[in-house]
């Protein structure tokens, strides 16, 4: 039931904000979750593990350690790791920077230049200034943005599928 909840949610690339069962922070673990599947990395077929940072929002923190930790992608295991400060995003393949670190997104994506790094964030103009992706709520339903500037200076291909959902910028 999770799995087609998902699935419906993503088809539709919308939630209505205000009549929605979930808390936030499980709607953005779910989506997280999916929007790595639907992303290659250059180096995905090395052994070891797969680390997913997340700055700023111990909701998402625990939800994503409690429902996908320990999961495979591919040939690595996903680690979740709790991040206090920008620089400790630098062995992560994914960071998610919740809506209360979104003040240290410049510091965060310069540290990352050149990385092959998914940068997911929330709020509003964040999509613009260089996060990969971005959720936004708009008309009282949460979409996401994907930059796809942003993608391609990460050396990370999105899946045509995730791309057709979104709203790109």
């Amino acid at each position: 039931m999770k799995k087609l909840t998902l699935l419906m949610l993503l088809a539709s690339s919308t939630i209505l904000v205000g009549a929605q069962e979930r808390p936030t922070h499980e709607i953005h673990a779910a989506m997280l979750y999916d929007f790595i599947g639907n992303v290659e990395w250059p180096n995905e077929g090395d052994p070891g593990t797969f680390l997913v940072g997340i700055f700023g929002d111990d909701n998402v923190y625990t939800t994503m350690k409690q429902w996908y930790d320990g999961k495979s992608k591919g040939s690595k295991k996903y680690v979740f790791k709790k991040l206090a400060h920008a620089d400790e995003a630098s062995e992560c393949q994914v960071v998610y920077v919740g809506r209360s670190r979104n003040g240290d997104f410049d510091n965060l994506r310069s540290g990352l230049s050149g990385k092959s790094v998914l940068i997911v964030t929330d709020g509003i103009g964040m999509g613009e200034k260089g996060s990969c992706i971005n959720f936004r709520v708009i008309e009282g339903k949460l979409k996401f943005e994907i930059n796809e500037a942003a993608v391609g200076a990460a050396r990370l291909k999105v899946s045509t599928q995730l791309s057709s959902m979104a709203i790109l910028i």
